[in-house]
């Protein structure tokens, strides 16, 4: 597959007075035409920030990308201007954010929301073809009774169709990537899978590459081609969507796969939990970042942070235990 989206040692922090907090830590991927790539961890361990620090969408006051590239088609978004931007910002890579309703303007009636980024990056289309593109992509998202839902406020609506009018909105240039942050967050599970369903419809359609970030990896388990496992700031694991299911290799990812309840396990099995805390990105982190919470810790993963290792074709894995010389003195033993 072609590549579309590069990102190299992308780091990212947040300043305050007293402390600066290093959000995403070296981050390395890259994305290609057509595919559904999901990004999982839990909450706080860097996937929002490194979404909104490729279209560059992080205040500029109090947030800084320290260094890295994310090269998209070849160029470097981090070298381009303001105004350069908003020719890629919806018109190349659209976003669907995590709560509708407060990304939506409240006073703001729903139609002119979907069609303002269109306008701006089709300045020369007629009204007649701006209306008609709207229409098909109402009915193309499951909005029925486009003329009169036009008309109405985002208050006015129900949780699934503000979902909607958000990926309406994302989608409405036709943007080659499309980044979804947490698409499903707060939903039932009905609508849940009939969000997922549209976002596949719509990738099928459309040809465009998706980013599905989310917390939940029962979420991405029939949706993605790949995964990205993070932790702290940094990917962990990045493979395959059967690989990651079938054979996970770091530990974080195997407690991640273990703590998803299941229907054929017995009422009283015990739920696991990942015992402890997330490290403090705000200090100097040295070694492994799962270090303190992984019961395979050696010495080397508290003094040294592990590289990426490929174990098999397009199967990555950041940890020690997975090093060839570690990996050889394994097959030794056996």
């Amino acid at each position: 597959m072609r590549q579309l989206l590069r990102v190299k040692e992308l780091h990212t922090s947040f300043s305050s007075l007293s402390k600066k907090i290093r959000a995403v830590r070296g981050v390395n991927f890259a994305l290609y035409r057509g595919e559904a790539l999901g990004i999982v961890g839990e909450s706080g361990c860097g996937k929002s920030v490194m979404a909104k620090s490729i279209i560059r969408l992080l205040p500029s006051v109090s947030s800084q990308i320290e260094r890295g590239s994310i090269l998209y088609k070849g160029s470097d978004i981090l070298e381009k201007s303001e105004q350069e931007l908003q020719h890629i910002r919806g018109k190349e890579i659209g976003m669907i954010f995590q709560d509708p309703m407060t990304a939506l303007n409240p006073t703001m009636k729903i139609g002119k929301q979907i069609i303002e980024g269109y306008i701006l990056h089709y300045p020369h289309v007629t009204d007649r073809d701006v209306k008609t593109r709207l229409f098909k992509l109402l009915e193309q998202v499951g909005i029925t009774d486009g003329p009169s839902r036009i008309n109405q406020y985002p208050g006015e609506l129900s949780g699934g169709i503000r979902q909607r009018v958000m990926i309406s909105i994302a989608i409405m240039s036709a943007p080659q990537i499309l980044i979804a942050d947490e698409p499903t967050t707060a939903l039932d599970v009905t609508i849940q899978a009939q969000i997922l369903e549209l976002l596949r419809k719509i990738q099928q359609e459309e040809g465009m590459s998706i980013m599905l970030i989310t917390h939940d990896l029962s979420v991405i388990a029939n949706f993605c081609n790949r995964v990205i496992v993070m932790y702290a700031g940094k990917i962990v694991e990045q493979a395959l969507i059967k690989d990651i299911f079938l054979s996970p290799k770091h530990p974080y990812t195997r407690r991640l796969l273990h703590s998803i309840p299941r229907l054929d396990f017995p009422h009283d099995h015990h739920l696991y939990s990942i015992y402890g805390a997330p490290p403090d990105l705000s200090s100097e982190l040295k070694g492994c970042s799962f270090c303190a919470r992984c019961p395979h810790a050696m010495h080397i993963c508290q003094e040294k942070d592990p590289i990426d290792f490929e174990i098999q074709p397009n199967h990555y894995v950041a940890c020690w235990l997975f090093t060839p010389y570690f990996m050889r003195n394994k097959e030794k033993e056996r």
